[in-house]
């Protein structure tokens, strides 16, 4: 399965990972989870690794699950273990210490709208739609409402999950879901300069301000501000935020290594 993703790193360091099974969608069958988780380890253990850009070939960005792999095999051991390794993917973004930003250029439902949610960052061609259409077949999306919920509002991914209908990328950036929506013949450049600035930032506080991003967010707000001191107090130690301050009282760009 490896040959299922296009995995590229380019000399400033961005991963460029790409689901390459347009016949199917590019749909999380078992082969595939194993071919991103696979990915996603690769990418952790790249120390020099500054951004992740995850994309699709083909009209759809991804439908979710194989329905047709599920339905074949019908046991409840089997249906625990598939969502066990998708969450486990799902959360491999999550934990990455770098930014990860799904490129959305087609049709995004289900597990697939849960990929795009679960990602940091989410460009979307303007043709692109969204759905967590399980209800439709009488499977609710409940682990794509994990991410969902953490990134539209209440109301507004409810009405998604109870009706399975369809959102247009305009809507989906209006509701959040996504953060930036390009023409089709666009959307790589608009990708790119998201990219430009995050890699114009230090490794070193992107990791840091991720991982307190999420870990705070499932905190009272007490605790988050403990840890989120704690976690600039660390932050202002380095040399990167110490170089970045100077330059800032100097009045002169910040001399980063990179």
């Amino acid at each position: 399965m490896e040959e299922a993703l296009i995995q590229q790193r380019d000399s400033r360091g961005v991963w460029t990972l790409t689901m390459n099974r347009p016949d199917n969608f590019n749909a999380l069958g078992d082969e595939m989870l194993d071919a991103l988780q696979a990915a996603l380890d690769r990418v952790a253990q790249d120390d020099t690794a500054r951004a992740v850009v995850l994309g699709a070939r083909g009209k759809a960005f991804c439908p979710g699950h194989n329905l047709k792999e599920m339905i074949a095999t019908p046991s409840l051991a089997h249906y625990q273990a598939l969502f066990a390794k998708c969450s486990r993917m799902m959360l491999s973004l999550q934990k990455l210490p770098v930014p990860v930003i799904a490129r959305v250029q087609g049709v995004a439902t289900a597990a697939g709208c849960q990929l795009v949610a679960q990602c940091d960052l989410a460009v979307a061609s303007s043709e692109a739609r969204f759905a967590v259409s399980g209800v439709n077949f009488g499977l609710f999306c409940a682990t794509p409402s994990v991410p969902l919920l953490r990134n539209v509002p209440a109301k507004q991914a409810m009405e998604m999950l109870v009706t399975g209908e369809f959102i247009s990328a305009q809507q989906a950036l209006e509701r959040a879901l996504v953060n930036r929506v390009a023409a089709p013949d666009q959307l790589d450049a608009e990708v790119e300069q998201l990219l430009a600035s995050i890699l114009a930032k230090p490794r070193v506080a992107l990791a840091m301000g991720k991982a307190l991003f999420y870990r705070q967010r499932e905190l009272g707000t007490e605790a988050a501000y403990q840890l989120a001191g704690q976690t600039m107090a660390v932050n202002m130690m380095d040399a990167c935020a110490q170089e970045g301050v100077l330059a800032f009282t100097e009045k002169r760009p910040p001399a980063w290594k990179k």
